[in-house]
């Protein structure tokens, strides 16, 4: 693909908080995609999303988005409630979809869409962008290659700060069933690429819990009931038979990050940081042999770098990275980019995360159907 013709995007939450913060600067950062237009729940927002980047066209309505027959893609990056309206109408409309992580509300929401997609023969894309992580995809080929020759054991941890108070505007989240909380963003992330990278599971034992059930709203000054789980906790089975032990949680103060470790016959593997979204460079990778004295930094080779430099800072790097894998893919008509979780892959993460909430609630282990 050349630069003479990027995919035209269509960008809806164009004034929220992701979109602007990573896919504005990833589809203005790379060659493949291009910002065509942008989309807003009012006209004037939308033209004032406009103004601010450099984007001649805008809608108040995705209705008018999708009526534009210059759009060929939708990146949906709002709420995720809204997710499944808005990327049904983009699909019905002949439009390819970026939708961000999770795909819906809940599983059978991403089925519908899922089908949907099938159904119109149309490109999407779900917002799990550590598949596109430069560290992730290195770890990845290195256990294909068997640095650490069979793999034994996982552990994974994630912890992150602050529950106790947000604003009265975030704290919609405190809701399961709408769908955006710890379980299904912060843990359905990183088990995402833990999956990516070492198997899926297969079988599964859990605790998801709501340690923390009300939260102190800052501006309105009134605490408010949390049904949504801050701690999960997991012991199972990979496809290849090692164990697994992970626990992610959103605690009160000083979280202690991100650390992936992945322990084999021959060698051990293991990811410092970068648990966060855009949090690229902070990622390391570590790794030794039986006669090292200690594990060494391993350097992500720059062939796992596909965007360029001024898009290598913040969420808009794998977000970048994503778009032009996307962009390839539908320019080319190419099945086959691994580095591309659809939304048949989407359902497929929904279906696990359902089968790690039923084994916490009955406290019996849970086989997961590949």
């Amino acid at each position: 693909m050349t630069q003479a013709n990027p995919l035209r995007v269509g960008l809806i939450g164009a004034g929220g908080r992701w979109g602007p913060r990573a896919h504005v600067p990833a589809l203005k950062g790379v060659t493949e995609a291009d910002l065509y237009a942008v989309c807003t729940a009012h006209a004037d927002t939308a033209q004032a999303a406009a103004d601010k980047f450099g984007v001649t066209r805008a809608y108040g309505s995705d209705k008018g988005l999708n009526a534009d027959p210059q759009v060929e893609a939708v990146a949906v990056a709002v709420r995720v409630p809204a997710h499944f309206e808005l990327s049904k109408n983009a699909l019905e409309a002949g439009k390819h979809v970026f939708c961000e992580w999770p795909l819906g509300a809940n599983t059978k929401e991403a089925e519908d869409l899922a089908a949907l997609a099938r159904e119109k023969n149309l490109r999407t894309i779900v917002g799990l962008q550590r598949r596109a992580s430069p560290a992730y995809l290195y770890m990845r080929e290195l256990i294909q290659q068997g640095y650490v020759g069979q793999v034994l054991a996982v552990n994974m941890t994630l912890m992150n700060s602050g529950v106790l108070t947000r604003p009265s505007d975030r704290t919609w989240q405190r809701d399961v069933t709408l769908g955006a909380n710890t379980l299904t963003i912060t843990f359905g992330h990183v088990l995402d690429a833990m999956c990516m990278v070492v198997g899926e599971l297969v079988e599964v034992s859990a605790l998801v819990a709501t340690q923390v059930p009300q939260w102190f709203e800052t501006d309105t000054k009134k605490y408010v009931d949390v049904t949504s789980p801050d701690n999960i906790v997991i012991q199972g089975r990979l496809e290849n038979g090692a164990i697994v032990n992970a626990h992610v949680g959103v605690q009160p103060y000083h979280g202690s990050g991100h650390r992936l470790e992945i322990y084999g016959k021959d060698g051990t593997l293991a990811m410092i940081g970068g648990g966060e979204g855009g949090e690229e460079r902070r990622r390391k990778i570590l790794g030794g042999h039986q006669d090292d004295k200690a594990l060494q930094e391993l350097p992500v080779p720059e062939r796992f770098t596909w965007v360029p430099e001024a898009v290598r800072n913040g969420p808009a790097y794998d977000v970048g990275q994503m778009w032009v894998k996307f962009a390839e893919a539908i320019r080319t008509g190419s099945n086959d980019d691994p580095h591309l979780p659809d939304f048949d892959h989407a359902v497929r993460r929904h279906r696990t995360l359902d089968a790690i909430v039923r084994a916490s609630q009955t406290g019996q282990r849970q086989k997961i159907v590949l």
